[in-house]
């Protein structure tokens, strides 16, 4: 065998290598969502899959985005405002976060079913909030996209003709519970999980919230930076087929 064939040959070995790799990579991913596999969306290393739309940045698109990767974590600065969205669109799952607030109380929140940005104040994008706000984790707040809850007329704040999802309407829908929330600097655990239109749950293993009718069944996942910073050691999803029945979450 001649020289130019022997180089042809190793030359196309190695891209088969490569390729196959690569396509094994992406079809590994495939299969695990597949099997209902826990996939994490945040890598540790950098914000791969997220996107970033953050309207200060957009006249000055060389300013400091609010979202970075430090020691690990992902970190919401909090300011200037905005949101890290998923590239990808989810449905029927449970997605787990690990969050702290670092030096202060202060307001954050996961963002699911998003679909259309900044709908809100030229802000928000269109979703269902689920709150992390100091005292207040597990709070829906309905942003373009509403939801019914046991007992609305208790939960549901203000006027019953004034309720809606846009702007200048009642928008918030109380959590169940008081006191969810580890002290200032410990980590949190916030459970999500929605199937079809239900969405339901649990701060530190409480359930804190759950509703149905949802407006919405799928959509990108977002994080907010909304003046506080806020560090989230864990985004993990897993696709499921139904909600959890137990009001204590792992219980």
């Amino acid at each position: 065998m001649n020289s130019a064939k022997i180089t042809y040959l190793a030359a196309w070995a190695v891209g088969a290598i490569l390729i196959g790799g690569a396509v094994g990579r992406a079809d590994e991913t495939k299969i695990a969502a597949a099997k209902g596999e826990t996939r994490s969306l945040f890598n540790g290393k950098d914000l791969s899959g997220w996107h970033a739309d953050v309207p200060e940045l957009d006249k000055n698109p060389q300013g400091k985005s609010p979202f970075v990767v430090r020691d690990g974590n992902l970190v919401s600065l909090g300011t200037p405002g905005g949101h890290l969205i998923t590239d990808d669109e989810f449905s029927n799952y449970r997605l787990v976060a690990e969050y702290r607030f670092v030096n202060k109380p202060g307001n954050c929140g996961v963002l699911v079913h998003a679909s259309k940005p900044r709908v809100l104040y030229g802000m928000f994008p269109q979703s269902l909030e689920v709150q992390m706000q100091s005292g207040e984790a597990g709070d829906f707040w309905c942003i373009h996209e509403d939801i019914e809850v046991p007992e609305m007329a208790k939960r549901r704040a203000g006027d019953p003709a004034n309720w809606g999802a846009t702007e200048g309407k009642e928008r918030r829908v109380l959590n169940l519970t008081e006191k969810s929330e580890k002290p200032l600097g410990e980590w949190n655990q916030m459970v999500i999980e929605c199937v079809g239109d239900e969405i339901k749950v649990w701060v530190n293993g409480e359930l804190v919230n759950h509703g149905s009718k949802c407006t919405a069944e799928k959509g990108q996942i977002a994080v907010q930076a909304e003046g506080t910073e806020v560090e989230f050691r864990k985004l993990e999803l897993t696709p499921i087929k139904e909600v959890d029945p137990l009001d204590v979450f792992g219980g």
